[in-house]
């Protein structure tokens, strides 16, 4: 294989594909890159079995076909050299490879192609959503899976297509985050699966990085395929049945409370530096206002309070501090609503329309 490719695009398509790379070192070829040269086809390519990525090489010269198995490091060697062409070069079956460029010449130890597993298809015809729109969706919602892998379909992110748009949702079991957004080519039946939280944000910022790309979605029986940019991105689907959140969701609230986004999220942000672990943070609502408080053995208390228009009976109730700055943060427009019933029942967090849903289950209390 010998190939020439601009120092730039190679280091910074490198370092992409290797974010699919294997960490945990279990296949020690996984934590590596595979390159393949051939005809009609360069890219980089990397897995961990769950997600993988194919990255192509577009402004490649090719003087030779054939693969290899680039190592992780490649990517910053190939960043550090000088502006211009590089050059790599690999004999089959030879276990290193060449790098050469702007003076500097390295020789490598690789791994063969032949020891690279078959990557999965990223064959088949999905759905297009506007990259802003994915984004959108995705940033506000898969910070509320869960990382407990003893739960696995927590661990994921409910996505579906259908008539009404693109509906993700994730949960933790103590916070629910659910957001739509349109589709300007909404399917007809409805098509939905569990992705790994992982596989989402990926390629969240893949698409974050092409704002004016779609971003296609293939969503198969075993696999689902998000393809961005000329980038697929294959990741395996988490079996079992997601929460129904739409039976999670009260309908009705015995109050409303509109704030005001900024405000209410600058509140939290200071209250929330005194806020340890295990100390939630307090919002006692009376009429007109509402005090946010916390108190520490380790840090100490602080309390703030803000105008809010609220009538009736006090009520308090608790949150995790984090947890309910994220969900302030996920709010889009200048003013937050928080549905509330009782201290013991969850709240949520909207904005001006039903697109983005953040329930929240509180925290009792002591006193």
């Amino acid at each position: 294989m010998r190939l020439t490719c601009p120092r730039d695009e190679l280091a910074g398509r490198l370092a992409l594909a290797s974010r699919a790379a294997s960490s945990k070192g279990t296949i020690p070829v996984l934590a590596n890159v595979l390159l393949r040269a051939e005809e009609g086809v360069v890219e980089l390519a990397a897995t961990d079995m769950e997600v993988s990525l194919r990255v192509p090489l577009e402004d490649a010269g090719v003087e030779e076909h054939g693969s290899v198995v680039l190592p992780r490091l490649a990517a910053d060697l190939v960043r550090s050299m000088a502006p211009g062409p590089v050059s790599l070069t690999h004999n089959e079956n030879e276990g290193q490879v060449q790098v050469s460029g702007g003076g500097s010449s390295f020789s490598l130890n690789c791994h063969q192609a032949g020891e690279y597993p078959e990557l999965p298809s990223h064959s088949g015809v999905g759905i297009p959503i506007p990259a802003e729109r994915f984004v959108a969706c995705a940033e506000r919602v898969v910070r509320a899976a869960s990382r407990d892998e003893t739960r696995p379909v927590l661990t994921g992110v409910l996505v579906r297509m259908g008539p009404d748009g693109l509906t993700m949702a994730a949960t933790d079991s103590y916070r629910l985050a659910v957001r739509t957004v349109p589709l300007d080519s909404p399917p007809s039946d409805v098509r939905e699966a569990i992705l790994p939280a992982r596989a989402v944000a990926e390629a969240s910022r893949l698409a974050g990085q092409a704002k004016d790309a779609d971003v296609e979605v293939v969503l198969g029986d075993s696999q689902a395929v998000l393809r961005v940019g000329g980038i697929s991105l294959t990741t395996r689907l988490i079996d079992g049945q997601f929460p129904d959140y739409r039976q999670l969701i009260p309908a009705e609230f015995d109050h409303d409370v509109r704030l005001d986004r900024a405000e209410f999220l600058a509140v939290l942000t200071r209250i929330g530096v005194l806020a340890q672990r295990t100390s939630p943070l307090r919002l006692s609502f009376e009429q007109g206002q509402l005090t946010v408080a916390t108190a520490s053995d380790q840090v100490g208390e602080g309390r703030e309070s803000m105008p809010v228009p609220f009538s009736g009976e006090p009520l308090e109730i608790g949150f995790n501090a984090d947890f309910l700055r994220e969900g302030v943060e996920g709010i889009d427009g200048d003013e937050v609503r928080l549905g509330l019933i009782s201290p013991l029942r969850p709240g949520l967090l909207r904005g001006e329309g039903d697109d983005h849903r953040y329930l929240l289950m509180p925290i009792r209390l002591p006193g």
